[in-house]
Formats: structure tokens, C-alpha cells, sequence
């Protein structure tokens, strides 16, 4: 794997990252990105659309990115999460730079579960199903601010 603190952004810049990919997305294709857990199916669907393509994961780096930006985004906005940059140990282990820590403390890794997906494909490795298995979410909604 290459080093992906050199091509993700910060925990800073995830928000804009996942702003800036609906607003293109939405845009272009009218898709229904609206960061909310029914809109992970939308994610699943292009990530498997992606892989149907049969491209290569180092093709659609950036775009998984945006995907993770948008899946981390949809956990601060619903779940409560809180976008966090990753210490030397935890980007060892997840190989990313940057995830989310939820109200109870768990740290999770949304740009490491959408290359996941990526890999194994969404029927094994669902966004949706993600959100709906995640610990340590708050369990009402929150706003879209």
C-alpha cells in the first residue's frame, strides 16, 4: 500500500473533501447524496459500480477518497462521530491518516471500509450495513450543520 498520508487530507479537510465531492456529484448526476444512512446505498452502488468496471483500485484512488470522505461525514452528522487525524499507531494499522471517534470513544476508519468494499464488494462489505452494525453511535439523528 502506498503512503496514503502523502494523498489524504487531514481530519480538517474531510468535511470540504466530502462537500466538495456531493456538490460535483449532485451536480453532474443528480445523485442522492444528501448524508444521510439511506444515501449509503447510493455509495454501495458506486463503489460496486466501480468495481464492475473492473479498474484498478490505484485508477480510483481519489474517488474512494471522496466515497470515504462522504461515508465519514454521514457518521459525524448521524452518528455523532467527530472527525479525528490518526496517531503513528493507528495509521499503521488502519494505513490511513485520518477517521472518526465516536461518542463512546471507538475510533473507526470510513476511508479504509469503502476500500474494503472496493475489494470485496459491497454485498460483503456494505456501507449501509456499516452504519446499521456501528458501535458507539448516538442513537437519534443530528443535524445536517
Amino acid at each position: 500500500m502506498a503512503d496514503v498520508s502523502e494523498r489524504a487530507p487531514s481530519a480538517q479537510e474531510m468535511r470540504t473533501r466530502a462537500a466538495a465531492f456531493v456538490s460535483g456529484a449532485t451536480r453532474r448526476g443528480r445523485l442522492p447524496l444528501d448524508y444521510s444512512v439511506a444515501s449509503l446505498r447510493v455509495v454501495d452502488f458506486l463503489v460496486e459500480g466501480l468495481r464492475r468496471d473492473g479498474v484498478e483500485e490505484t485508477r480510483v484512488g481519489e474517488v474512494l477518497l471522496d466515497l470515504g470522505a462522504y461515508v465519514g461525514e454521514v457518521l459525524v452528522r448521524r452518528a455523532g462521530a467527530t472527525w479525528i487525524d490518526f496517531d503513528a499507531d493507528q495509521r499503521v494499522y488502519f494505513g490511513q491518516p485520518a477517521g472518526v471517534r465516536m461518542p463512546d470513544g471507538r475510533v473507526w476508519n470510513p476511508l479504509g471500509k469503502v476500500r474494503n468494499c472496493f475489494a470485496e464488494g459491497s454485498s460483503r462489505e456494505s456501507l449501509r450495513t456499516f452504519y446499521l452494525k456501528l458501535h458507539g453511535r448516538t442513537r437519534g439523528r443530528r443535524s445536517a450543520a
